[in-house]
């Protein structure tokens, strides 16, 4: 019923510990920050794409990715379909949208928690 996926997600950008960015991003695939991004960071909608920000990253501004695996710090909304995965430095200032989340201890939301339904369960509800 439940499976936890031992490989680490595929990366295709990688923005360095010295690297401040002013600034949106949008990427696609995977993409690892260890710096800082004061903008918005968003990805295409493909199920795999993934954001992972380590100890060391943060981001000012909102986070619109499938996939995002957190250990740094977000200042903003995040909104992932899919899966968040908070790790035990992880920092949201912000609501948090998502499909699944998995938080461990000495994680930190000052925010909302909203699960989004999905579009076929959401479609299924509304017939009654």
């Amino acid at each position: 019923m439940f499976s936890r996926e031992s490989r680490p997600p595929h990366i295709d950008t990688l923005i360095g510990k010295g690297v401040r960015v002013q600034g949106d991003i949008d990427f696609l695939g995977g993409m690892h920050l260890d710096g800082a991004i004061a903008g918005n960071v968003r990805s295409n909608s493909a199920p795999e794409s993934t954001l992972s920000v380590s100890e060391t990253g943060s981001i000012d501004g909102s986070v619109e990715v499938p996939n995002v695996i957190l250990q740094g710090q977000v200042r903003g909304d995040i909104r992932a379909a899919e899966r968040v995965v908070l790790g035990a430095t992880a920092r949201v200032e912000g609501d948090v949208y998502y499909g699944v989340i998995e938080m461990t201890l000495g994680a930190q939301i000052m925010g909302k928690l909203v699960r989004i339904v999905p579009a076929a369960a959401a479609a299924a509800v509304a017939k009654g």
